[in-house]
């Protein structure tokens, strides 16, 4: 075997998401078994170079975790002609600026999302991508998630027949900040900084029903702020200029609609953090972060509406579980894996800059939805 290292500039690995799922559960569990075998004698070695604003807490996550390249100076590690690929988990106003910076010096770039703060920015993102002939990819890591895997699963073997609607329940109570500190960073919050729900979510939205069930082609939103009100990081009082909840009705190519509401002003009443129910002519599934049940047209109950009885159906007893029938890995992880075969090998990997651009046209066009308050055409996007 021989071993060949990929640097990875990251950037914004101070942040929770950057940290936990991209540096650690991702990159550093790479390293951990070994490297990416990438099944022709060789192995792939990430190298992540840690790149923020704050030194104190970049030496130290450098330290902790055994690693020895941290900088404050992104235009160096861009120049710098060992960097092979650059990572952004910034928030989303520094985002396209960052990435522009790395195609123009010729690096690969794989982004979380959103990628831009406007599909006009996302688009240029793709465009100069293309013309700079680099390697690009957005993080969709919702699609590799157990849950989805087997929903994806039951799609592909044609469980539903013509499958009728989608609905997405996404949310939880992100804590005002007054006697409990909050569980989100408050520029989350505020639209100047690239904050709120939709942006944030729908993007995630858009890649799930694309890739499981077809395009989204039109899209009704109500986009609404319930909270107005919070305490920073500080314990400062501000005001919340960014949405947090957004609730959409997004009609499928093909004829399927989707309902999918997604809420930081909610509290759980279900078994995870988000779910999604498809029913078809043939059975209905509901799937989770790693759970998914199915209940066939064979089985399905006869359930009559008398509100003046009790209700005689123990419902949720009435479906059975789907199998694993695999081994999941971390879903970020195995995305990483995957565009980092893309740039060692060429392989295939069609979660690009245009894809990402696809997420920040549904988000963009959900708040136009809402501030008009009409439905919005979705049109199909090319380059």
């Amino acid at each position: 075997m021989t071993r060949r290292t990929v640097r990875i500039a990251m950037n914004g690995v101070t942040g929770r998401m950057g940290h936990r799922q991209h540096l650690v559960r991702s990159l550093l569990a790479i390293r951990e078994q070994g490297g990416l075998d990438l099944g022709d004698g060789e192995v792939l070695w990430p190298e992540p170079v840690l790149v923020g604003r704050r030194e104190r807490a970049l030496r130290e996550i450098a330290e902790r975790h055994g690693l020895t390249e941290w900088t404050t100076d992104l235009d160096a590690v861009l120049a710098d002609d060992r960097t092979d690929i650059y990572f952004d988990a910034q928030v989303t106003s520094a985002r396209a600026a960052a990435l522009g910076g790395a195609i123009a010096a010729g690096k690969h770039v794989y982004t979380e999302k959103p990628t831009a703060t406007d599909l006009a920015g996302a688009l240029e993102l793709a465009r100069l991508a293309r013309a700079a002939g680099v390697k690009h990819g957005v993080v969709q890591d919702k699609l590799f998630l157990p849950g989805l895997r087997k929903l994806k699963r039951l799609v592909d073997g044609g469980f539903f027949g013509e499958i009728l609607s989608v609905r997405g329940e996404f949310g939880y109570w992100v804590f005002e900040g007054d006697w409990q500190e909050a569980q989100r960073p408050s520029w989350n919050y505020r639209a100047e900084d690239g904050g709120g729900i939709a942006v944030d979510m729908l993007p995630h939205w858009d890649y799930v029903l694309h890739e499981l069930f077809g395009r989204v082609t039109a899209v009704t939103a109500h986009v609404t702020t319930h909270i107005p009100r919070r305490r920073d990081e500080r314990g400062e009082p501000y005001r919340a200029t960014a949405d947090d909840a957004a609730y959409a009705i997004l009609q499928l190519e093909g004829g399927a609609v989707a309902q999918i509401n997604s809420s930081w002003a909610v509290r759980v009443h279900r078994d995870e953090l988000v779910e999604f129910q498809v029913d078809g002519t043939h059975g209905s599934a509901v799937a989770g972060l790693r759970e998914c049940r199915v209940q066939h047209r064979s089985t399905t109950p006869r359930p009559v509406w008398d509100p003046d009885l009790p209700a005689t159906h123990a419902f949720r007893e009435q479906w059975q579980p789907v199998p694993d029938n695999a081994a999941f890995d971390n879903g970020f992880k195995t995305q990483w894996e995957l565009f980092l075969r893309h740039v060692a090998r060429d392989e295939p990997f069609r979660w690009d800059l245009l894809a990402g651009a696809r997420g920040v046209q549904l988000a963009e066009l959900a708040l136009r939805s809402s501030a008009e308050g009409r439905r919005h055409d979705v049109p199909e996007l090319s380059l």
